[in-house]
């Protein structure tokens, strides 16, 4: 199993980026998939999560109206469109499945994801 974050970089406040996260190794239409990240001396915070079931979502208060998370399951890959980015959007990114658990239950419990990939570095600076 694996999960690959891209995409991550410096970008000004105001700015966007978008984060992909291709996967391999097991079939993403079983899985629930998400992002959540962590700040230097921070917990971890999920940002969002996208259903298997019903492509339902859940996002961060701090983050609604800003960032949008899609699956292409053909491509095997989610993304996160980040729009409006602020200093404190600054992170290492992660990206992270789990089969068993909906998002309701790992988005506000990161460590729960079954597999989690190595990380994107998102900083907002001018």
């Amino acid at each position: 199993v694996q999960l690959q974050a891209s995409g991550g970089g410096l970008v000004q406040p105001g700015g966007s980026l978008r984060l992909s996260c291709a996967t391999s190794g097991f079939t993403i239409n079983y899985y629930a998939i998400g992002w959540f990240r962590q700040a230097p001396g921070k917990e971890r915070e999920g940002v969002s999560c996208i259903n298997n079931s019903d492509d339902s979502t859940e996002y961060a208060d701090s983050v609604k109206g800003r960032f949008s998370i899609s699956r292409d399951n053909a491509k095997k890959t989610v993304y996160l469109q980040m729009n409006s980015l602020k200093p404190e959007d600054t992170a290492v990114y992660y990206c992270a499945a789990d089969r068993f658990n909906p998002c309701t239950v790992v988005h506000s419990n990161p460590r729960y994801y079954e597999y989690r990939g190595q990380g994107t570095l998102v900083t907002v600076s001018s």
